[in-house]
């Protein structure tokens, strides 16, 4: 009996050790690794924080993750970089909305002219209006966060533009929801992607662009772009996306996933104040090198105002036409513009 009482006793204290001591779950052995495609060449400054942004995922996670970044759209031209992480040919990528105009309907009102004062209220704001909304035309993916540029303005080649009707038939360099800006305030639409802006604007094959400020150091253009029209009554934001593969967020560990998403978070303010100090920059740029910044008179300013309203409504009728409260999003950003 006594022996058998032992075989027992032993029994229950191994099955005891079993339960409170389980096996130790093995170690990640090597990093999971990510590639990043971005639409931005490398040396410029979101194409750089965008590499800050990886690197700060791989230290937050202890080396767990590692991220190559693909710049210039070198792994997915940036009209296909949405399509490209969906199909998991990047697992990240950075892009623009507005390349694919109608696929992003509640999205596309931060492209309309509003009147934008800044890269940080822009990028706030989409922020807000994504998670107010919930749009689905982002469940596809998995969003990291959203960011808009600062006041996206026009500049020109050799012609001072000082009135709306010297607008007229301008080849204007535009992309996606651009295009109905320019057309309304009476230029000729070109489109063309920025990566090719500097040589048609060199060529005569365009006599301008529409971009923010930052273009003009970051993409060169102040160097073949000698005139500015700061009219800020007609200023447009384009709203970009980071995005992750959904599958591939799903298969990260949890703690991971909450990792990222607290620095998602930190990077929405970080990536708007790049935004702004590099239009802050490009600005003294372009007038270091002798470029002239023409400010229309007030008058002159409310005619172009007034050029553009239609496209507000137009936009309101057709994001009503999809079952998208595009009057809402309107309301939404406008009354949070006034915070800023």
């Amino acid at each position: 009996m006594k022996f058998k009482n032992w075989i027992v006793l032993a029994a229950v204290t191994i099955l005891a050790a079993a339960v409170l001591c389980p096996a130790p779950v093995p170690a990640q052995t090597k990093p999971i690794e990510m590639t990043y495609s971005m639409h931005f060449v490398a040396s410029h400054q979101m194409a750089v924080f965008g590499r800050k942004w990886a690197d700060e995922v791989e230290k937050r996670t202890n080396g767990r993750i590692k991220i190559t970044l693909f710049p210039g759209g070198s792994l997915i031209p940036s009209p296909q970089a949405y399509d490209g992480v969906i199909k998991g040919i990047a697992d990240i990528a950075m892009s623009f909305q507005g390349f694919t105009r109608g696929r992003f309907p509640l999205t596309e009102v931060i492209d309309l002219p509003l009147a934008w004062k800044s890269g940080m209220s822009a990028t706030k704001i989409v922020n807000e209006l994504y998670e107010k909304f919930q749009p689905k035309e982002y469940n596809d993916v998995k969003v990291m966060y959203l960011h808009a540029h600062g006041p996206g303005l026009f500049h020109t080649r050799s012609k001072p533009v000082n009135k709306l009707e010297d607008m007229k038939g301008l080849k204007i360099r535009t992309s996606g929801t651009l295009a109905p800006i320019a057309a309304a305030l009476g230029a000729a639409p070109v489109a063309l992607p920025m990566g090719e802006t500097y040589d048609a604007i060199a060529r005569g094959v365009a006599d301008g662009t529409v971009a923010p400020y930052e273009s003009m150091e970051q993409w060169k253009l102040g160097e073949v772009c000698k005139y500015t029209i700061e009219c800020f009554s007609t200023a447009y934001s384009a709203a970009g996306f980071v995005a992750m593969n959904k599958s591939k967020w799903a298969a990260l560990p949890p703690d991971v996933q909450k990792i990222i998403e607290e620095l998602n978070r930190e990077w929405i303010p970080v990536t708007g104040k790049v935004w702004d100090d590099i239009d802050k920059s490009g600005r003294e740029y372009t007038i270091k090198r002798g470029n002239k910044i023409i400010v229309l008179a007030k008058d002159e300013e409310a005619r172009w105002a007034k050029a553009v309203q239609p496209l507000m409504a137009e936009y309101v009728n057709q994001a009503q036409k999809k079952g998208v409260p595009g009057d809402e999003a309107m309301k939404f950003i406008r009354e949070r513009m006034k915070q800023f």
